[in-house]
């Protein structure tokens, strides 16, 4: 069991409380992250601020990270101890009917329990002052370290920069894919992206790698635009 700190959501719309919490070791099938960087996306604050009607307390929130492989349990082959990860809140077992099809990549084999805030087998892998904490999204990136499912983690280049992948992990990913695979953004279209967040400057690079012949960025915060 690892000793660390953590960013606590105790109760909804109260602030994150920095605690000093016990991380266990992994189980079969699971892997412990020593996280190194994360990101904050309205998703965290939409559940801290209780409007999530799957959120619950307390918790360890975050799920946009990136960091090392600290340790593994039996039977992990996809990664090993010192390899550069991504945490992932949408999983890939590569077995389920949502994996197979060419339609959705909705993974639905840990759906039930990541939805309850515990690790496949109905368990959490977090306490602190004695009481059980939940986990987010299959992830908890606010935690110095955290455990997830196999299926939950992708091995990225160690050269990468970890305070820029970690938004793969939700952010990047989320506008990338709404240009190419939502909206099917075509050659030599014009297009127009309202925020220019995370989410929106990724819809613009969705837009780019699609071939837009024009890109219209929209926000109301003019400090936006020097991106």
């Amino acid at each position: 069991t690892i000793t660390c700190r953590a960013a606590v959501a105790w109760e909804a719309k109260k602030p994150l409380s920095q605690e000093t919490i016990e991380v266990a070791p992994p189980k079969a099938g699971e892997v412990r992250i020593k996280i190194l960087h994360t990101g904050v996306c309205h998703t965290d604050a939409y559940t801290l601020e209780g409007f999530d009607p799957e959120g619950l307390f307390p918790v360890v929130l975050g799920h946009e990270g990136a960091g090392i492989v600290e340790s593994i349990g039996e039977g992990v082959t996809s990664v090993a101890v010192g390899d550069s990860v991504v945490p992932l809140y949408v999983p890939q077992c590569k077995e389920c009917k949502f994996c197979k099809s060419p339609k959705t990549n909705l993974c639905s084999k840990i759906r039930a329990t990541q939805g309850a805030g515990m690790m496949p087998d109905g368990t959490s892998r977090f306490s602190c002052k004695g009481k059980q904490l939940f986990h987010f999204m299959g992830c908890s990136t606010f935690s110095e370290y955290t455990v997830v499912a196999e299926i939950s983690v992708c091995k990225v280049n160690p050269e990468a920069a970890k305070d820029k992948i970690c938004l793969l992990g939700c952010g990047i990913s989320t506008g990338y894919g709404a240009a190419l695979n939502t909206a099917k953004v075509e050659k030599g279209s014009t297009c127009a992206v309202w925020g220019l967040g995370a989410v929106g400057l990724a819809v613009i690079m969705g837009c780019k790698k699609a071939g837009a012949s024009r890109i219209i960025g929209v926000d109301i915060n003019k400090d936006k635009f020097q991106c």
